[in-house]
C-alpha cells in the first residue's frame, strides 16, 4: 500500500496529503470524522460514551474505594460541611477535598433535577469520574496535536478511550479519571511551550492560554489528589532540563503569575481544613498514605516489573502496538516531540516501579504519552517488522480470555452462562480474529480499528451484562433490599463481621459496624432495630443474647462472596421481638 502520509518528525505536525483508503470501512469513517476538529471531537465523544456507558448504571457500589468516597460524599451532602471529611465518624484525610466537592455536585444537580433518591444511586456519584474520562479523552486529542497529524491524534485519542485500565476508572467513583484529565491538561499544555521553543518561534506576545490551562491543571490535580501531579510535571521539566542543559522555555508557561494563580486556588480549603483539623489532614495525606506507599501499605507491595506485565491487559489493545513502536521511538528519542513524551513517561514510570506499592491505577497518567508515541509510529508507518509482530495475536488472545472468565464466573455465582452476553462477545472475538489476521505494517490502522470495535463488544459483554448480573459479589445490595421490605419506620442496623463501606452507603450513615456482642446490644435498645451478623460471628451473638436475655427473630439469610477479603460469607438478619 503506498504511504498515506509524508514522514512527519514528532512534534512537527502537518495535516495528510489525498489519503489512500485501503478500502475498510472503518478507515472511511475515520476519513470523514478526521476531515475537521469539530467532527473529530464529536466523534470521540461518541466512542467515549458507548465504551464507558456499559455497566455504568447497573454495576452496584464496588468495595472498597468506590464505596468509601461515595460514603464521605454523601455524609458531606448531608451535613452541609464541604470542608471536613469524614466517613461516619472517622475522619478521611488520605486525598484532598476536590473529587468530594465534584461529586457534591453531581448529588445535588441530580436532587434539584427531581431523581428520586439521588443520594443513594451510586451512578450518580461516578459522573465526575466518566466526565474526567471524556475530558481525558479529548486532551489526550488535543495534547497529540502537537506531536503528530490531525488523524494521529484521532487514534491516539481512540487507544485511550479504549485503555482497559481507563474504561474501569470511567467507572469507579473515585479520583483517578478525574487525575488523568488535569495531568494530560497541564502537559498538553506544557508540550506547546516546550515544542515552540525547541522550533525558536520568538513570539513578542506569548499566548496566556497555554500558561492558563498548565496552572489552572496543576491546582485542580492538587485539589483532586495532592501533589502528585507536581511530580509528573517536575520530573518531566528535569528530564528535559538535563538533555537540553537548558530549561528557559519555562518562562512561556509564567511561573510567577502561575504560582500565585495556583496558590489563590487551593490554598482556601487548605487553610479552612488546617482551621478545623490542625496538622491530621497533613499528617494523615502526606504522611500516612502518600509516603507510607514507598513501603507495603495495605498489602499491595509489589516488585518492579509488574506494571510493565500489567500494562498488557490494562492498556489493550494499544498494547501490541505500543510494543511494535518500541524501536522506532527510540530511534526518535532526540527529535523535540519524542523527547518530550518519553521525559513525561520514564523517570515517573521508574518511580513507579522503585515504589515497593502498587496499584494498577497508579501509571494511568503515563498514558497517554503512549497512545501519542504509539500513534505518531503508526502514522510514520515504522512498526516494527520482527518477532514483536506476533503480538498482534494478543488482540485475540484478549477476548477469548476475558470470555472464558466471564462467562465461567458467571456460572460459578449465578449458576446461569449469562447467554445475554454471548452475542458481544461473539461480535468482540471475530474483530478481535480481524485485527489479528489483517494485520501488517502497512496495514496497522485497518487491525488498530477492529481492535477497538473488539474493546467495545467486550465491554458491553463484561461491564453491560456480566458484572451486573453478578449478584453474589455484590451482598450489600441484598442486605439493603430486605431492610426496604420491613414493615416498620425508620430501621436502624448494626452488622457484626460484615463492615463493607458500601454497606453503610446503602443502609445509612447511622449503620453501627460492631461484633457479635456489639450486635446483640444494639438490637435490645429498641424496635425497628436490625443486626446483620455474619456466620463467623453469630456465636458470640448468640452468646450476648442469652446472657441479656434478648428475644429476637430470624428474618433472611443473604449468601454471597466477599471478594474485598476473598471468601465466602453468609449474613443472618436478625431482629428483635417486640411492638414496632
Amino acid at each position: 500500500m503506498a504511504e498515506t502520509y509524508p514522514t512527519p518528525r514528532f512534534g512537527a505536525p502537518r495535516q495528510p496529503k489525498t489519503p489512500v483508503n485501503p478500502g475498510s470501512r472503518l478507515v472511511l469513517m475515520l476519513d470523514f470524522v478526521t476531515a475537521s476538529h469539530a467532527r473529530a471531537v464529536g466523534f470521540l465523544v461518541l466512542c467515549a460514551l458507548l465504551l464507558f456507558l456499559p455497566g455504568f448504571f447497573t454495576i452496584p457500589p464496588v468495595d472498597r474505594d468506590e464505596a468509601r468516597f461515595a460514603q464521605a460524599t454523601k455524609q458531606m451532602v448531608e451535613s452541609r460541611d464541604y470542608v471536613d471529611i469524614r466517613f461516619q465518624e472517622d475522619v478521611r484525610y488520605k486525598k484532598p477535598v476536590g473529587i468530594y466537592w465534584l461529586q457534591s455536585a453531581a448529588v445535588e444537580v441530580a436532587t434539584v433535577l427531581k431523581l428520586p433518591k439521588a443520594e443513594l444511586r451510586i451512578w450518580v456519584y461516578r459522573l465526575p469520574s466518566l466526565i474526567g474520562a471524556i475530558g481525558a479523552v479529548l486532551m489526550t486529542y488535543w495534547t497529540a496535536l502537537g506531536f503528530v497529524t490531525r488523524r494521529g491524534a484521532v487514534l491516539a485519542a481512540l487507544l485511550m478511550a479504549a485503555s482497559v485500565l481507563l474504561g474501569v476508572e470511567a467507572r469507579l467513583a473515585k479520583t483517578d479519571a478525574v487525575l488523568l484529565f488535569a495531568v494530560v491538561a497541564a502537559m498538553g499544555a506544557m508540550s506547546r511551550a516546550y515544542l515552540s521553543w525547541q522550533r525558536a518561534e520568538e513570539e513578542a506576545h506569548p499566548p496566556w492560554s497555554w500558561p492558563a490551562i498548565f496552572w489552572t491543571a496543576l491546582a485542580v490535580g492538587i485539589l483532586i489528589k495532592g501533589p502528585l501531579i507536581l511530580m509528573f510535571a517536575g520530573l518531566t521539566i528535569i528530564a528535559l532540563a538535563i538533555q537540553d542543559r537548558d530549561a528557559s522555555w519555562l518562562w512561556r508557561l509564567r511561573p510567577v503569575w502561575g504560582l500565585m494563580w495556583v496558590l489563590v486556588l487551593v490554598l482556601p480549603w487548605f487553610v479552612a481544613i488546617f482551621w478545623r483539623a490542625g496538622d491530621a489532614f497533613f499528617a494523615d495525606s502526606v504522611g500516612g498514605d502518600m509516603l507510607s506507599k514507598i513501603g507495603a501499605q495495605e498489602s499491595h507491595g509489589a516488585p518492579p516489573g509488574v506494571y510493565l506485565a500489567l500494562f498488557w491487559i490494562t492498556f489493550w489493545p494499544g498494547a501490541p502496538l505500543a510494543a511494535m513502536a518500541a524501536p522506532a521511538v527510540w530511534r526518535a528519542r532526540r527529535e523535540p516531540g519524542a523527547q518530550f513524551l518519553l521525559a513525561w513517561l520514564i523517570p515517573s514510570w521508574i518511580v513507579f516501579e522503585a515504589v515497593l506499592t502498587k496499584l494498577p491505577h497508579y501509571v494511568l497518567p503515563l498514558y497517554p504519552a503512549i497512545a501519542i508515541l504509539t500513534a505518531g509510529a503508526v502514522e510514520r508507518n515504522v512498526l516494527s517488522r520482527s518477532w514483536l509482530a506476533r503480538g498482534s495475536a494478543w488482540w485475540f488472545v484478549v477476548p477469548a480470555g476475558g470470555s472464558i472468565i466471564a462467562v465461567v464466573g458467571a456460572v460459578m455465582l449465578t449458576r446461569q452462562p449469562a447467554f445475554v452476553a454471548w452475542p458481544f462477545i461473539a461480535a468482540s472475538l471475530i474483530f478481535g480474529l480481524f485485527a489479528w489476521w489483517l494485520f501488517d505494517t502497512n496495514r496497522a490502522e485497518r487491525s488498530l480499528l477492529n481492535a477497538l470495535v473488539a474493546a467495545l463488544m467486550l465491554a458491553v459483554a463484561v461491564y453491560g451484562i456480566v458484572l451486573p448480573s453478578l449478584t453474589p459479589l455484590f451482598p450489600s445490595i441484598e442486605v439493603a433490599r430486605a431492610l426496604r421490605n420491613v414493615t416498620c419506620v425508620g430501621p436502624k442496623a448494626a452488622s457484626a463481621g460484615y463492615a463493607e463501606p458500601s454497606l453503610v452507603f446503602l443502609t445509612g450513615t447511622q449503620t453501627l459496624l460492631t461484633d457479635g456482642s456489639g450486635a446483640a446490644d444494639f438490637l435490645r435498645q429498641g424496635s425497628c432495630r436490625f443486626a446483620l451478623v455474619e456466620q463467623r460471628s453469630e456465636r458470640s451473638f448468640v452468646q450476648r443474647a442469652e446472657a441479656i436475655g434478648l428475644r429476637y427473630k430470624v428474618g433472611a439469610r443473604i449468601d454471597g462472596y466477599n471478594f474485598s477479603q476473598g471468601r465466602a460469607i453468609s449474613i443472618s438478619i436478625f431482629r428483635s421481638e417486640g411492638p414496632d
